[in-house]
């Protein structure tokens, strides 16, 4: 019996999360309550309250999931090719872009983040959290793209810091603007030869080259 009875509260926290993305998406964080969650996913709001301490609790969770997919994806390459880094952040890059098209939890995601979440009021907290996660995620390709320099993949005098910067603006910006235009270009399709593009920067710009080595 309590077997089930977690299996149902697991349950029920699931359905949760899935109303609220599709709310989130649709409508907007600012413009969703949690009454209109608990209406959508068939629970009450005392529900939502047992396994969310607000919205803002909610939609962390809701990125925690959807990062832990792309840090899944990532461990796993890491695991099968480690003495290829490069190969690693590539086939992630193109993971994360093509999850923006194909995955649909993932782009509703980036939708609401982008372009229906406005970081006022209590949802204000999701603006620090975001700002600490960019910076996690800066020096994550740092730490990647000294790996790289370490098998001879970049160019030793590689900027790191600057070339994380250039990467982490351009996926972002790749992902914005498809999602606020998707009929202007095929992003699955090119997201090869894009972040390929990327790679080329990185060996060929001497705008990433650290000036004193």
């Amino acid at each position: 019996m309590a077997r089930k009875t977690k299996e149902q509260a697991l349950e029920t926290r699931q359905d949760i999360i899935n109303a609220a993305v599709h709310l989130f998406s649709e409508r907007g964080v600012a413009a969703t309550s949690l009454s209109d969650i608990a209406t959508v996913a068939g629970v009450t709001r005392g529900a939502i309250y047992w396994h969310f301490k607000n919205k803002f609790d909610l939609f962390n969770e809701i990125w925690q999931v959807a990062d832990a997919r792309i840090t899944a994806f990532e461990s796993e390459y890491q695991t099968k090719y480690p003495s290829d880094p490069l190969y690693v952040l590539t086939e992630t890059l193109i993971y994360i872009l093509n999850s923006t098209v194909s995955d649909r939890d993932w782009r509703a995601l980036m939708e609401i983040v982008y372009h229906k979440c406005e970081y006022v009021g209590e949802m204000a907290l999701f603006a620090n959290v975001r700002k600490t996660l960019y910076g996690d995620c800066y020096s994550r390709i740092e730490e990647t793209l000294n790996r790289c320099i370490s098998f001879n993949q970049l160019p030793a005098n590689l900027h790191c810091r600057r070339a994380a910067i250039v990467i982490r603006g351009c996926i972002s910006g790749l992902m914005e603007n498809w999602l606020f235009l998707p009929d202007t270009y095929d992003l699955e399709k090119e997201s090869r030869a894009l972040v390929m593009t990327l790679v080329d920067t990185l060996n060929l710009s001497p705008n990433l080259r650290n000036e004193h080595t």
